[in-house]
């Protein structure tokens, strides 16, 4: 009889030790973990999403560091963008899905409308150009002309040729975008372009029987519009002193730079017309001799 106690005694021992052995391997198992495949079976447009147009969405993470668990363990699986995203003012903007309406296409952007703040953070050197250059350009929202983002558009969008033959390309020739009324170009400018806003100008400058004829508009007016030089720049002081005395500016003579030495449109005081053409006949004399 004690033999068959202690015989019982080491059976009961002996199943509560695998017992305890049993608990033990199954408590130091990991908990299973989702993998992307896993995370396919199911859901088909998120991968897809990322497959496609995924960035570094696709390249840089996977779907469980984004969404840590599954319900119902884990009921909020939808993170914050600034669970990863820190460190630059556009990160600190609330509403990212104002823009960024695909976490999945986090670069395929559509932009809300009236969109200026979101901007600021990333395009600083444009809207300090608005800033400092007042202009109908300056009140509007950065989406009012990029309502896609990254699209440079068109400025014939808004506003009219300055000719029926002018190109789009030929706008930034003269304006920037940003500063519209700052209009500056190049040495190789042609008059025709000049022509489209300056008609009376261009039709004198080109009727004239001066040397200014051959010269183009850009030479005189250089660089910058409304640029407007003094005749001494290029042509020195070439008359007498008591002469210049007299007739303080040259237009009192030679009328203005784009028809020159019409007198009987020019300013010459009073007494003088006669004594001005006089002059200008005794130098064609002389030209002849």
């Amino acid at each position: 009889m004690k033999k068959l106690l202690v015989m019982m005694k080491i059976v009961t021992l002996s199943a509560l030790l695998m017992g305890m052995t049993v608990f033990a391997a199954g408590a130091a198992d990991p908990k299973p973990s989702l993998s992307n495949g896993d995370c396919v079976k199911c859901h088909s447009a998120a991968p897809d999403a990322i497959a496609a147009n995924g960035g570094a969405h696709k390249t840089q993470v996977s779907c469980q560091d984004c969404h840590a668990g599954h319900p119902p363990t884990v009921k909020k699986i939808i993170p914050a963008c600034s669970q990863c995203h820190s460190g630059k003012a556009h990160y600190s903007l609330s509403a990212c899905l104002r823009c960024h309406n695909n976490p999945h296409t986090p670069k395929v952007i559509k932009l809300a409308n009236n969109i200026t703040d979101e901007c600021l953070t990333c395009h600083t050197p444009q809207i300090a150009k608005l800033r400092e250059v007042k202009s109908k350009h300056s009140a509007l929202a950065c989406s009012f002309c990029h309502n896609v983002h990254g699209k440079i558009p068109l400025c014939t969008q808004c506003h009219k040729p300055h000719s029926s033959d002018m190109l789009v390309s030929d706008c930034k020739r003269c304006h920037q975008a940003h500063m519209p009324t700052v209009v500056a170009y190049g040495s190789d400018t042609t008059n025709k372009m000049c022509a489209a806003c300056h008609k009376n100008a261009f039709d004198l400058h080109s009727k004239t029987d001066t040397k200014h004829k051959g010269v183009n508009c850009v030479t005189c007016h250089k660089d910058k519009h409304k640029t407007v030089p003094t005749c001494q720049a290029c042509h020195g002081a070439p008359h007498p002193p008591r002469m210049l005395a007299r007739f303080t500016k040259c237009g009192e003579c030679h009328n203005i730079a784009h028809d020159l030495n019409r007198w009987e449109t020019g300013t010459l005081k009073k007494g003088d017309v006669e004594k001005a053409e006089t002059l200008k006949q005794s130098k064609k004399g002389s030209k002849k001799k």
